[in-house]
């Protein structure tokens, strides 16, 4: 959430910055809403001063012995008027508030300006694309032929977009999270995390999933708690409400967690194989850094997202995102992009993981502060976010690009101790 001080004291530079990011929110309401607030507050501290006043005299002719009944009527019904203008107050920061929730974070200046993902500008790649001497398959086709993806059962007993993992195909995706942990935790310096998998609205409020993707989300019928669509949602609540201390900054935490996701906006959008399920494995890694700290962590949490991917031998690129195509909370995003084979035209890129740092928008939806010395006050925390990898995808990954023309699957090496020492998935 945007800080209201700073859409009132600079609403044309804000507006600018929000467009360039293809959005063009109506601040009427929130503008009229602080214009009554800020009208109202000068009328409450006219009647604090009067209350005072009166406080004061009612104090003087006690002393003297005189009659303060009056004054004592007229300082009651003052506290009375205080009440209700403070009630009203707090209806036009609830106006406020419910507006600033709507709108999207601000680009970082060294954002790239522009519409789409055609404006998105390559940073560094990692790897050469392998050349085939067969024609190279579609992970599905794999999966299937292998015996390890099932996507007929899957359907059948929940609907499309779903997959069931057998044998070694299970095994794989296991051995991936452990891997991916063990690199976090052991080589990073991240703390592992394991959430709840159901939070509440606040929760999907604070990192900016609610009010404006509720149509992504998956809820319980009471609706009171929603299944998580990343374990950013429940790893960055995890100090709500929370004043830090500066010296226990950073913060890194990793978690691997299934995830939720309707998928509602991608009709006809990778309707086969892994790519886009409603059901997926991810790891997610999350910071809380102090706001000068911040942008250093972004960067290196990218290179630990694409150490992964190194060690595993996946081609990949980094891109830094144009201010169109970043996601709602961002304020910079880095997306790795691993190379599949079996993209049309003989392979492409495509997105393995976004790392994106929110500067204070969640902090300050969450309410995460950091008291940066002990009797200072307490300031909103940044935080960031990033995919430590999509495990799915990493697993579809593989399959593709380490596929033989016998159709077997070559192990990449970092994953063998992790499958008994197996150097190829081959059919039973």
């Amino acid at each position: 959430m945007l800080d209201a001080k700073l859409v009132r004291d600079n609403l044309k530079a804000v507006q600018a910055r929000l467009r360039d990011r293809g959005a063009e929110p109506d601040f009427g309401e929130f503008l009229a809403a602080d214009e009554s607030r800020r009208r109202i507050l000068t009328d409450v501290e006219q009647l604090k001063h009067r209350r005072n006043t009166v406080s004061e005299e009612v104090g003087r002719r006690k002393k003297a012995g005189e009659d303060t009944s009056t004054l004592i009527a007229e300082m009651r019904g003052v506290g009375d008027r205080i009440k209700a203008l403070d009630d009203e107050v707090r209806v036009h920061e609830e106006r406020m508030q419910q507006f600033l929730l709507t709108v999207p974070n601000l680009p970082h200046a060294s954002v790239p300006v522009g519409r789409d993902s055609g404006c998105n500008l390559e940073v560094r790649r990692w790897g050469e694309p392998r050349r085939f001497d067969f024609p190279p398959k579609p992970h599905w086709e794999l999966g299937e032929a292998l015996g390890i993806l099932d996507f007929e059962r899957a359907s059948r007993m929940s609907q499309a977009r779903f997959a069931v993992l057998k044998g070694p195909g299970a095994r794989l995706e296991r051995a991936l999270v452990n891997f991916m942990l063990d690199l976090h935790t052991g080589e990073h310096g991240y703390t592992e995390i394991f959430p709840p998998l159901l939070v509440n609205a606040a929760a999907m409020t604070g990192t900016g999933q609610l009010p404006k993707f509720a149509e992504d989300l998956f809820k319980t019928q009471d609706e009171s708690l929603y299944l998580i669509p990343t374990a950013e949602v429940p790893v960055t609540n995890l100090h709500r409400e929370e004043i830090l201390s500066a010296d226990t900054l950073p913060l890194s935490y990793v978690a691997f967690t299934p995830c939720f996701r309707r998928e509602a906006g991608s009709y006809g959008k990778d309707t086969r194989g892994l790519i886009r399920q409603h059901q997926f494995n991810k790891v997610e890694l999350v910071k809380f850094t102090t706001p000068g700290d911040s942008y250093e962590a972004l960067e290196r949490m990218a290179r630990d997202a694409e150490t992964v991917l190194q060690r595993l031998g996946l081609p990949h690129r980094t891109v830094v995102l144009c201010t169109g195509d970043m996601g709602f909370s961002a304020a910079k995003t880095y997306d790795l992009e691993v190379w599949l084979p079996s993209q049309p035209d003989g392979g492409s890129y495509r997105e393995i993981s976004s790392v994106s740092n929110c500067e204070a928008f969640q902090a300050r939806r969450a309410n995460i502060r950091y008291r940066p010395a002990p009797k200072a006050p307490p300031e909103y925390v940044h935080t960031l976010n990033g995919s430590g990898v999509a495990v799915g995808r990493t697993f579809l990954a593989i399959l593709e690009n380490y596929q033989e023309a016998d159709g077997s699957v070559r192990v990449p090496d970092a994953l063998r101790p992790y499958l008994g020492g197996a150097e190829r998935i081959r059919k039973p």
